[in-house]
């Protein structure tokens, strides 16, 4: 005989995650993901990335910088969690799965233990807009940043990171820039904020050292 938990499957866990960080209310679907083949190339790409102090913790413990991995041919993607910045490698605990989003309602659903990065609707606006789009980097590049602000693709000012706000900016970029074959885009209210992407992780890696040997 089932028990009366069986019967009556556990309802999504709703949290109200709001801070000076992630802005955004979720739904966790599942406390777990199923490992992702992924997992190793996120890391590998992750390691570059820190060694190039593009992506770590400040002095305050805060971490800055994530990645994101689309999840076959869906719109699902596997993101690094919130608060992972400082971790020299992740587990699949320290990753979550975003399965379903709503830019109005600031909100999206997820799966794993692990919050998702507080740019996560940043990452979807890429994936929606770009079909072929199979990974994203948010890096902090402050020499970068100054020297492609209002030269490449770049948000207003106004708008602040890791808001529907932001996902909505990325979307416009699509639209009236070229951002779509230049692949990279610069957070103009986030001050060192990049965001490239590609088909996978070595071609958004490829575009920000493309860049950044371009302007050193």
């Amino acid at each position: 005989m089932r028990s009366e938990r069986e019967k009556h499957p556990r309802p999504f866990s709703r949290a109200r995650v709001v801070s000076d960080y992630i802005k955004f209310t979720c739904e966790r679907a599942a406390t777990e993901i199923t490992p992702f083949d992924g997992l190793a190339e996120l890391n590998a790409y992750r390691c570059k990335l820190l060694q190039l102090g593009l992506l770590g913790a400040d002095a305050n413990g805060i971490g800055f910088g994530n990645l994101s991995i689309r999840d076959g041919a869906t719109k699902n993607f596997y993101v690094t969690g919130s608060a992972t910045g400082g971790k020299l490698e992740l587990t699949l605990a320290d990753c979550a799965r975003v399965m379903a989003y709503d830019f109005q309602k600031n909100w999206l659903r997820y799966e794993g233990s692990a919050i998702p990065s507080s740019e996560s609707l940043t990452h979807v606006a890429v994936y929606e807009s770009v079909a072929k789009a199979g990974s994203v980097i948010h890096c902090h590049d402050s020499k970068l940043w100054a020297a492609l602000l209002n030269k490449a693709p770049t948000s207003s000012k106004a708008v602040d990171y890791g808001t529907p706000e932001m996902a909505c900016e990325v979307r416009r970029l699509f639209n009236v820039t070229d951002v779509q074959n230049r692949k990279i885009l610069v957070m103009a209210g986030h001050e060192g904020g990049i965001v490239a992407f590609g088909k996978d992780l070595e071609e958004a890696f490829a575009v920000l050292m493309r860049e950044r040997k371009g302007r050193s």
